[in-house]
């Protein structure tokens, strides 16, 4: 009788002791891995530019140049873009004098993810175009316009960038002659080259 009275004991004391000691050795659950990536809120971009040139008459050919623009984004979806862009050399056949374009805009951009290491925004800019090497006015004039444009992600600081826009201001070869609202011209202005993130 004792002995089956120690054998339960032992059996119901085992029963409480063995479950605490296997919960002691669970390994802890590791927290999650971030797939988000950094969270960078600027983005530096170089690249080639083309605009066209419907500001001078008989313009045979746009011109390329070089472009370059900052945006410091605010959460995820939103951003402010300063851009510039300098144009001088001829893509096709020689213009008439030897005109040059800069641009200097800034605006609001709306961005995000599209696909995999694929994302897009568009913009919208104001500021002002100088077209220089031909007798225009004014020296510079106001501008503004829309574009869009889509980044290939090769990692989280470098992307590779398309875009176009439309740009619109207003100039006249006519001396004397104030370059307001029925001289406005579009220009379509394209680029490619690669940004940096920071």
């Amino acid at each position: 009788m004792k002995s089956k009275l120690l054998f339960l004991i032992l059996a119901a004391a085992s029963a409480i002791v063995v479950p605490f000691s296997a919960a002691g050795q669970v390994a802890p659950e590791r927290p999650p891995k971030d797939l988000t990536g950094p969270d960078y809120k600027y983005e530096a971009y170089v690249g080639y530019g083309y605009t066209s040139l419907n500001q001078v008459n008989q313009s045979r050919s746009g011109l390329q140049g070089v472009t370059g623009s900052v945006m410091r984004g605010f959460g995820d979806h939103f951003g402010v873009k300063v851009d510039g862009g300098h144009y001088q050399w001829n893509v096709t056949s020689t213009n008439t004098g030897n005109p040059t374009v800069d641009m200097f805009l800034a605006g609001a951009v709306v961005h995000g993810k599209l696909f995999e290491k694929w994302s897009a925004y568009a913009e919208g800019l104001m500021g002002g175009v100088h077209t220089g090497g031909v007798t225009i006015q004014p020296k510079v004039s106001f501008a503004g316009g829309f574009g869009v444009g889509v980044d290939y992600n090769k990692n989280t600081r470098w992307s590779i960038r398309v875009y176009g826009d439309d740009i619109g201001s207003s100039f006249t070869l006519v001396p004397y002659q104030s370059g307001f609202s029925p001289h406005m011209r579009w220009n379509a202005r394209a680029g490619i080259g690669l940004v940096y993130h920071f």
